[in-house]
């Protein structure tokens, strides 16, 4: 009878955790992918605006932040591309609409005004996203991928700040 019992009360823990398991996965899931759609999205951006500024940036320190900004996004991009093919989250291609409008706003302009309002979206562009990375690296239940979410942070924290000291100077 004993074993009979242990059995069964096995069985219906099992059974209630295995039930739970997968919603809560799920949920979370949802919110990593949304997540990560989000900065792949915010990737794009910065490569294209960065791409835009290496053309375009007259001040030397605005040049050099603009190549390190294709660099690392690039890198960054590609940090969390086995998380993108494993979960079928397709990264974008191109600029999204906010993009498409900053790119053509700096399009129009050339000179210190060029430089000047690149930092500023570079500024603003980095706070926003640095705010997304630490909210998704305390709320990822996923391991692997808040290692990688903590290290793109880490670099995502450095381009805001590179941003803002080169904003004072300009």
């Amino acid at each position: 009878m004993k074993m009979k019992k242990a059995l069964c009360c096995l069985t219906l823990t099992l059974s209630g955790a295995a039930t739970l398991l997968p919603i809560h996965a799920i949920a979370q899931s949802d919110d990593d992918k949304k997540f990560l759609a989000k900065v792949s999205q915010a990737d794009v951006d910065e490569v294209k605006l960065s791409e835009l500024a290496q053309q375009k940036a007259t001040n030397p320190a605005v040049k050099a932040y603009a190549n390190k900004m294709v660099k690392e996004h690039k890198i960054m991009a590609a940090n969390f591309r086995p998380f993108a093919e494993s979960w079928g989250v397709t990264p974008p291609a191109d600029l999204d609409e906010d993009g498409q409008k900053a790119w053509n706003k700096l399009n129009g302009l050339s000179g210190s005004d060029f430089d000047k309002e690149y930092i500023d979206q570079m500024l603003s562009d980095h706070a926003k996203v640095y705010d997304e990375y630490k909210d998704e690296a305390k709320d990822t239940q996923d391991k692997k991928f808040q290692a990688a979410v903590l290290k793109n942070k880490t670099m995502v924290a450095a381009h805001k700040n590179m941003a803002w000291d080169l904003k004072k100077k300009l």
